[in-house]
C-alpha cells in the first residue's frame, strides 16, 4: 500500500486572544492598512533580481523592493534586467522601490577617516541611483540608502527610568589626522566633586588643553629664537666671548647670510678673519639654530591660524573670522618679509609671538570634534551631491521630474547615526547643501531649490531597527517618541519585529515593536500623505528559520481588511474565527465539521455509501444499514 495521510482539521488561532478583537483599542492591531500598502523585498543574495521580482509578483504583492544591498552582487545585476523589471512593472501594475548597496557614506573606515573613501562611496551610491532609474523611468523611484555602514556608534545613551537619556561616551575625531577614539573613561571627577563625567564637558576641556599646549609650544619656540638672536647681536656689537672681542655685527650677519646660501662663499669670506674664525663660526651656528626655532614657530602659527579660521568658517562665526583677518593682514606681510632676512630675524620672531598672543585671545577651536557632528557633515555632502546629480540628470530642463528619491534609512541601533535626531539632522543638512548648490550652479530660486530638496531627500524609517534602543533601557513610549521626532521627513517605511535586543527581523506582531503607536505617530504628522507611504516587509530572519511568507502575519498585525472595499472582515478577526481541538469550547468532532469540510458521507449519493434519508449518521457508531 502507498503511504498516505489524512488531515481532517488543520486547526486555527485562539479566537478569544485580544489581537483577534475588532476593537480599535486592541494593543495588538495596527491601523487597518489595506494589503496594497505593503511591499515585499526580493532576495538580496542573488543578482537575478528579474526572477526574484517575478516570484514576488506571484504572491500578489503590490509593492516590491528590489534589493542591491551587497555591492559586489549588485555589480552582477545586468542593466537589461532593470529595464525588464520596468516592463514587468507596467504589465502588472506593481510599484517598484530599490534598496541601494550598504556602503559607508562618511568616508570613515575601520580606524580613521579618509576623504578618498567618502568620494568612492559617493560614486558607488550614484551608480546605484543612476541604474535604478531604469526600473522606473517615468516616476520618482525611492532609493533607500543606510545613513551609515561600518561607522561606530557615535554616542552611547543610557536611559534610566524617569530620567532623560544620558550620554556615557562619545566618539571623537581629530580632523587633522582623521583618527578617532572615544571619550571619556568611565568614573567620577573626584578632583572637584563626585560628579559623573560628562563626555561633552570632557571634550571641551580636551580642546582647551590642546589649544593651550599648542600655542604654548609655538610661543616657546619664538621666544627661544628671539633670545638667542639677541644674544648673538649683543656679542657681535662689541661684547666679549671667552675674553675675546667678538667683532662687528655687520660682518657676523653677512657671514650668516653667506653660510645659508653657499658654503663655498662662506669659506672665502671667513678666510681673512684668522683666529676669529672660531668665534664667527660659533655665532653663525647660533643664528642658524635661532632661525630654525623661528621657522618652526612660524609653521606652527600658520597651522593654528588656518585651523582656527576653518572652525570659525564652519560655525559661521563672523566675529572671530574678522578678528583673524585683521591679524593676518597685519602680521603676514611682516613675517613673509623678514623670515629669510638674517638682520631682521628678531622682528620675524617677535611677529610670530604677537600672532600667538592673538590666537590665545579667541575661543579654543575644536581640534577634536564629536564624530557624530563630523559624520553628519560628511554623509550630508555625499547624499546631497548624489541627489543633485540625479536632479541635473533626470529633472533639470526636462519635461518631467523623474529623479530618484534618496531616502536615508536608520541602521540597527548600535551603529552610527541610527537615532531619530541623527537622521533628522542628516536630512536637514543634506537638503540645505542640495538647495545651496542648486541656487549657485543652476540658478534656482531659494524657494524652488528648497522644494526640490524636500522632494528628493527624505527618510526610510525602520521600526525594527529603532526598537533596539530597548537594550539601552528605553521603554515602548521612548521608542515611539523617536518616530514622532522624524515623522516629518519620512518617505518610506521598513517593517520588521524583534524584542529590542537583536536584529531578528520577525513579521510584525511577533515581537514587541509597538507598530500601532508608530503608525499613529506617522499618520498624525503626515495626514493624508500617510496613505502614499509604502511599507516594506523585511523579514530575512523569518524566511531563514521558518521558510514561510510573512504576509499573513503582517496583515493580521495591522488588522488589514480582506477586501478592496476596505471594510470588514479583517485579517485579525478572521484568522481567529475557528477554534482548535483542545480549546475546551463546544463539541468534539461535531457532525457539522464533516459536512462542512467534505469528510462525511451525508453529501454522497446513497449508491456510493451516502447517508440514507431519515437514517442515522454513518459516524454515529451503529452498523451500516
Amino acid at each position: 500500500m502507498a503511504d498516505y495521510s489524512v488531515n481532517f482539521y488543520e486547526g486555527a488561532n485562539y479566537a478569544l486572544e485580544p489581537k483577534y478583537s475588532d476593537s480599535s483599542l486592541s494593543p495588538y492591531v495596527g491601523t487597518k492598512l489595506p494589503m496594497g500598502a505593503f511591499g515585499m523585498t526580493t532576495d538580496p543574495r542573488t543578482a537575478h533580481q528579474l526572477d526574484a521580482v517575478s516570484k514576488k509578483i506571484s504572491t500578489g504583492a503590490k509593492v516590491i523592493e528590489v534589493t542591491g544591498i551587497s555591492p559586489d552582487v549588485l555589480e552582477y545585476l545586468p542593466q537589461t534586467h532593470m529595464k525588464e523589471i520596468a516592463r514587468l512593472k507596467e504589465l502588472t501594475g506593481v510599484e517598484i522601490t530599490f534598496h541601494g548597496p550598504l556602503v559607508e557614506p562618511t568616508g570613515v573606515t575601520r580606524d580613521r577617516w579618509d576623504e578618498q573613501q567618502r568620494e568612492q562611496a559617493e560614486r558607488q551610491i550614484w551608480s546605484a541611483v543612476e541604474r535604478s532609474h531604469d526600473m522606473d523611468p517615468n516616476g520618482n523611484i525611492i532609493v533607500t540608502m543606510h545613513s551609515s555602514n561600518g561607522l561606530p556608534e557615535t554616542e552611547t545613551l543610557i536611559k534610566e527610568e524617569g530620567k532623560e537619556p544620558r550620554a556615557t561616551s562619545i566618539a571623537v575625531i581629530d580632523e587633522r589626522t582623521g583618527n578617532f577614539g572615544a571619550l571619556p573613561k568611565t568614573g567620577k571627577n573626584i578632583w572637584l566633586s563626585d560628579k559623573e563625567y560628562n563626555p561633552y564637558d570632557e571634550l571641551k576641556r580636551l580642546n582647551k588643553e590642546n589649544w593651550s599646549r599648542t600655542l604654548g609650544n609655538i610661543n616657546l619656540e619664538a621666544e627661544r629664537a628671539s633670545e638667542r638672536i639677541n644674544h648673538v647681536i649683543t656679542l657681535a656689537s662689541g661684547g666679549k666671548k671667552g675674553g675675546e672681542e667678538t667683532g662687528d655685527k655687520d660682518a657676523v650677519f653677512t657671514a650668516f647670510n653667506m653660510a645659508e646660501k653657499s658654503p663655498e662663499e662662506y669659506e672665502k669670506f671667513m678666510k681673512p678673519f684668522g683666529e676669529k674664525r672660531r668665534l664667527f663660526d660659533s655665532m653663525v651656528n647660533e643664528l642658524s639654530y635661532s632661525k630654525r626655532f623661528a621657522e618652526e614657530a612660524y609653521l606652527g602659527l600658520q597651522s593654528s591660524f588656518n585651523q582656527a579660521y576653518g572652525v570659525a568658517e564652519r560655525k559661521n562665526d563672523e566675529e572671530t573670522k574678522e578678528k583673524l583677518k585683521r591679524y593676518r593682514d597685519k602680521i603676514a606681510p611682516i613675517t613673509e618679509k623678514y623670515k629669510g632676512d638674517a638682520v631682521n630675524l628678531v622682528k620675524f620672531a617677535d611677529a610670530v609671538g604677537e600672532g600667538v598672543r592673538l590666537l590665545n585671545s579667541i575661543a579654543p577651536p575644536e581640534v577634536f570634534r564629536p564624530l557624530k557632528e563630523f559624520a553628519i557633515d560628511k554623509a550630508s555632502s555625499t547624499f546631497s551631491n548624489v541627489a543633485f546629480k540625479a536632479y541635473k540628470e533626470f529633472a533639470y530642463d526636462k519635461p518631467t521630474n523623474t529623479a530618484p528619491i534618496i531616502s536615508i534609512e536608520n541602521p540597527p541601533v548600535g551603529m552610527g547615526l541610527s537615532k531619530a535626531a541623527d537622521l533628522k539632522e542628516l536630512v536637514k543638512e543634506s537638503r540645505d547643501k542640495f538647495a545651496k548648490k542648486a541656487q549657485q550652479e543652476l540658478g534656482l530660486s531659494e524657494q524652488e531649490a528648497q522644494e526640490q530638496a524636500q522632494k528628493l531627500i527624505g527618510v526610510t524609517w525602520d521600526v525594527g531597527h529603532i526598537n533596539m534602543l530597548r537594550k539601552y533601557g528605553y521603554t515602548k513610549e521612548d521608542v515611539v517618541k523617536e518616530t514622532e521626532k522624524v515623522a516629518k521627513y519620512v518617505k518610506h517605511v521598513h517593517l520588521s519585529d524583534n524584542f529590542g535586543l537583536e536584529h531578528t527581523e520577525l513579521p510584525m506582531g511577533m515581537g514587541n515593536v509597538p507598530i500601532k503607536q508608530h503608525e499613529e505617530a506617522l499618520k498624525k504628522e503626515m495626514g493624508d500623505k500617510f496613505k502614499q507611504i509604502k511599507q516594506i516587509i523585511e523579514t530575512g530572519g523569518w524566511y531563514q528559520h521558518f521558510k514561510t511568507s510573512p504576509l499573513a502575519e503582517t496583515f493580521e498585525a495591522f488588522g488589514s481588511p480582506l477586501y478592496p472595499m476596505k471594510m470588514a472582515s479583517y485579517w485579525n478577526t478572521t484568522r481567529g474565527a475557528g477554534g482548535n481541538y483542545s480549546s475546551g469550547y463546544g463539541r468534539i468532532l461535531p457532525d457539522i465539521n464533516f459536512a462542512t469540510y467534505g469528510a462525511g458521507f451525508s453529501s454522497l449519493p446513497t449508491e456510493l455509501g451516502g447517508q440514507v434519508a431519515g437514517g442515522r449518521s454513518r459516524l454515529a457508531g451503529t452498523p451500516t444499514e
